[in-house]
């Protein structure tokens, strides 16, 4: 039975009365799956640089890239909310030129598009929203400034805690329906959530959040990389190691194929 589609004030009526799902996903199969999983939003993630394209990071990521791969991804989501992010380089000069972007990705497919900073994109958040495009926020550890940071680390501690949740309540006042918190100190992230009107969505920020996103990846051991806020919770990339070595197995024994698998 098809479940009825998430929209963007269906998401945002959610805070308080349902914790969120979501997951990134970057081509049609991914996001199949992840959609018959019965996630409430799938996330066109530039983390695809880093667990798709090979990259250290997401600095490099082009527009181009991310409009192919949210292309693919559309096709695969039925019912879930389809957010894109916008790429390093995208939305830091004018307001103009990023909606030009952010148009692209809904006609892409996208259902709404995700800014990474605070005071910074106000200005693009309150724009982006007049026109119809709606926009999700990101603050605390945006990997898109991994090089202002020093690499990536835990952003809120201390005397931060004040500044974070202030970006929080920034985002949300300039029109942003949802806000992801990354790498946030727990107790920090729940006092920002609960300070926030509009869904926290954590990500190494504790399960005080209204809802968790992870990559898709990290999840189901596919990467290299296995950062701490990632739980395996299937190990597919030992599974398909072990799909691909039997199928070698039986090529070179002749055993496959069989003349059931032949014409």
């Amino acid at each position: 039975m098809d479940r009825e589609k998430m929209t963007v004030p269906k998401f945002r009526a959610a805070k308080g009365k349902q914790r969120l799902v979501c997951i990134t996903a970057y081509d049609e199969p991914t996001a199949r799956l992840a959609d018959q999983a019965n996630v409430d939003l799938i996330l066109v993630g530039d983390s695809l640089g880093n667990v798709v394209l090979g990259y250290a990071n997401t600095l490099p990521v082009t527009q181009s890239e991310m409009l192919h791969h949210v292309r693919a991804a559309s096709h695969g989501v039925k019912s879930a909310l389809l957010v894109a992010d916008m790429p390093f380089g995208t939305f830091q000069g004018s307001v103009d030129r990023t909606v030009e972007y952010a148009c692209e990705m809904i006609k892409a497919g996208a259902e709404a598009v995700k800014l990474e900073g605070g005071k910074a994109v106000e200005a693009a958040i309150q724009r982006l929203t007049e026109v119809g495009i709606p926009v999700m926020g990101h603050v605390g550890m945006t990997p898109q400034s991994v090089n202002a940071f020093g690499g990536f680390r835990v952003q809120g501690r201390g005397n931060q805690a004040d500044a974070l949740a202030m970006e929080a309540r920034r985002v949300a006042d300039a029109g942003a329906f949802a806000v992801v918190l990354e790498m946030v100190p727990a107790m920090v992230a729940e006092r920002v959530t609960s300070e926030t009107p509009i869904p926290t969505i954590g990500i190494g920020a504790g399960v005080g959040c209204d809802g968790q996103v992870q990559v898709f990846h990290d999840i189901l051991n596919l990467g290299t990389f296995h950062p701490k806020h990632a739980r395996v919770f299937f190990d597919a990339g030992a599974a398909i190691t072990n799909a691909i070595s039997n199928y070698a197995d039986s090529v070179r024994a002749g055993s496959f194929p069989t003349d059931e698998e032949s014409f």
